[in-house]
C-alpha cells in the first residue's frame, strides 16, 4: 500500500466536497449561542472544529468561502499552495510546508469571507494538512464558488479560477 492509501485508511479519510480527502478530528462539545456571534452566523456554533485534509498530486481543493477564520497546519508530504482572494480582489499565495528557509510556513490563516483554493506544489506527491475553524465549521457557513460568477467579480484572476473551480 502506498503512503497516500495508507493515510486514507489509517486516518479514516473520506472524499471532501472541495476535492481531496478529509476526516473531522475534533468538534467542541460546547457551543456559542447565536446571540454571541456576529450577524453573519445563522445559529449557534461549536467553539471550534478541526480536520485532517489530504490532497494528492493532480487533485485540488476548489474555491469555497466560509464565514469563520480557518487556520491551516502543515503535517507531512510536500508543500501545499493555498490561494486566497480577499473581498477586495487581492490574491495571496500561501506556501504551506516544512521548508521555512524556502518561504514555506507551518501555519497560515484564511480569514473569514475570503475565497480560497489549494493544490499540492509542483513535484509534490501529496500534502497532508489540518484545518481548524473557530467558531466551529458548519455547512450552513460554506459556499462553493461558481466559477463564472467568481470570474466576473475578479476578472484579473480568471485563469486561476478556471483551474481551481469545478463549475
Amino acid at each position: 500500500m502506498d503512503r497516500i492509501q495508507h493515510l486514507i485508511a489509517y486516518l479514516h479519510l473520506q472524499p471532501h466536497p472541495e476535492g481531496g480527502y478529509y476526516a473531522e478530528t475534533y468538534r467542541s462539545t460546547e457551543t456559542l449561542p447565536r446571540a454571541a456571534l456576529p450577524a453573519r452566523f445563522t445559529g449557534s456554533r461549536n467553539y471550534s472544529t478541526a480536520i485532517y485534509f489530504l490532497i494528492p498530486a493532480g487533485q485540488f481543493s476548489a474555491f469555497p468561502r466560509i464565514r469563520a477564520d480557518e487556520l491551516w497546519h502543515f503535517y507531512e508530504g510536500g508543500p501545499l499552495h493555498v490561494y486566497v482572494i480577499d473581498p477586495g480582489g487581492s490574491l495571496q499565495i500561501i506556501r504551506l510546508g516544512g521548508n521555512i528557509t524556502d518561504g514555506e510556513v507551518f501555519q497560515a490563516i484564511v480569514p473569514a469571507g475570503c475565497w480560497f483554493a489549494s493544490r499540492p506544489a509542483p513535484d509534490t506527491s501529496y500534502s497532508l494538512v489540518g484545518c481548524t475553524v473557530a467558531p466551529g465549521f458548519d455547512f450552513e457557513d460554506f459556499e462553493m464558488a461558481d466559477g463564472t460568477k467568481l470570474t466576473a467579480k475578479y476578472p484579473s484572476h480568471a485563469g486561476l479560477i478556471a483551474e481551481l473551480c469545478r463549475t
